[in-house]
């Protein structure tokens, strides 16, 4: 089942409008000219397609990875609320995570709270990426959960055809 990351990176809010999601991965340009690039990623758990946070990494693209921090969704409290109404506490296999497994047009990640993250990935790229947070201006206002919208039905084009 996919991960939904471009509405996951989306939701989360990250205001640099020179980005893009590719894959289940954002990347970004903090500070136009350069060549330090932010990247974050999905940090896996041991168990198989499951998710404990997001791996930030600063990538200089001539000498690789320059830094790496994991945020996790326990510490962040990303999955608290989801977490208390399910009754899962700390060390059950659930607890912070979310995973592949999910319905159809659900978002695996449903239920997070983005606030912490958000302010996490701020001081993080504050160190490497000074003044770029605040100049930047965010693509739409983030929202705490994501609405679920139906995909409208494919329709044939009026074009002409072979």
């Amino acid at each position: 089942m996919p991960l939904y990351a471009r509405e996951f990176f989306d939701e989360l809010g990250i205001p640099f409008a020179n980005s893009t999601v590719v894959g289940n991965k954002y990347y970004a340009t903090p500070i136009p000219g350069d060549p330090l690039r932010l990247r974050i990623e999905f940090s896996p758990t041991i168990r198989a397609n499951t998710y404990g946070g997001l791996r930030v990494q600063v990538i200089h693209p001539h000498t690789g990875e320059v830094d790496a921090t994991v945020l996790t969704f326990s510490d962040h409290e990303t999955f608290l609320r989801r977490d208390r109404i399910e009754s899962e506490q700390p060390g059950y296999s659930q607890h912070g995570t979310f995973d592949t497994y999910h319905c159809a047009r659900e978002m695996p990640w449903q239920g997070a709270e983005f606030d912490g993250l958000r302010r996490a990935i701020e001081q993080y790229t504050h160190v490497w990426f000074p003044g770029a947070w605040a100049t930047a201006t965010p693509s739409r206002s983030p929202g705490r959960t994501v609405q679920q919208v139906p995909t409208p039905p494919a329709s044939t084009s009026a074009g002409r055809t072979r």
